[in-house]
């Protein structure tokens, strides 16, 4: 890794990890977060890797309707349809292609993956019980013009991959476009994970 990379990549971290994408997200002022290095994840310890990264995960989300974050059901865990909520509490609006760019759709989407890292870990107590990202399905708030829903999705899946690694952390994926999603929100995502026994 470069001196620059590192530089940049610790800035990134530093960012989603102390609230300042919140901080210049509501000053209309985003970062540049093109593109999140894939880390060396270490081997089979999620918990180790977020620690190493400088990521904090925000509270684990409360419900808003009838229905739990996450469901356990033999050895699969099922996240429901999660947004993006700062470790502040706040929720991050907009529509992608409108009021917001590509760069803060998918922020805001790795931001949406911190609220699944936290739930998973409110169901089982810690990440290192995640065997395997499975499947992913990413709705994107989104103009009918957009196009670009995958590169959206890319920033919950490029952390998926820092914290469980190249193997464990790419899943099958869908990204798709919605006319609006709750809240206005910009994106949500849910998501199945298989569990060690």
């Amino acid at each position: 890794m470069t001196h620059r990379t590192r530089r940049s990549f610790l800035r990134d971290t530093m960012l989603l990890s102390t609230g300042g994408i919140a901080g210049s997200w509501f000053s209309g002022q985003l970062p540049h977060l093109s593109a999140y290095p894939n880390a060396q994840a270490a081997k089979g310890d999620a918990e180790a890797n977020l620690k190493r990264l400088g990521i904090t995960l925000p509270p684990a989300p409360k419900p808003v309707a009838v229905y739990v974050p996450a469901v356990v059901t033999g050895n699969l865990l099922f996240a429901s349809g999660h947004g993006p909520r700062t470790v502040e509490g706040k929720l991050l609006q907009g529509k992608v292609g409108d009021t917001m760019t590509l760069a803060q759709g998918k922020a805001a989407a790795r931001v949406v993956g911190l609220n699944v890292l936290s739930s998973i870990r409110a169901t089982v107590g810690s990440l290192n019980r995640v065997a395997r990202l499975v499947k992913v399905l990413g709705m994107v708030n989104a103009t009918a013009d957009f196009q670009q829903h995958p590169q959206v999705i890319n920033g919950f899946s490029e952390l998926m991959v820092q914290v469980f690694g190249e193997q464990r952390g790419k899943g099958a994926r869908s990204a798709v476009g919605m006319g609006s999603l709750p809240s206005n929100i910009p994106v949500e995502i849910e998501a199945i994970f298989e569990l060690h026994s």
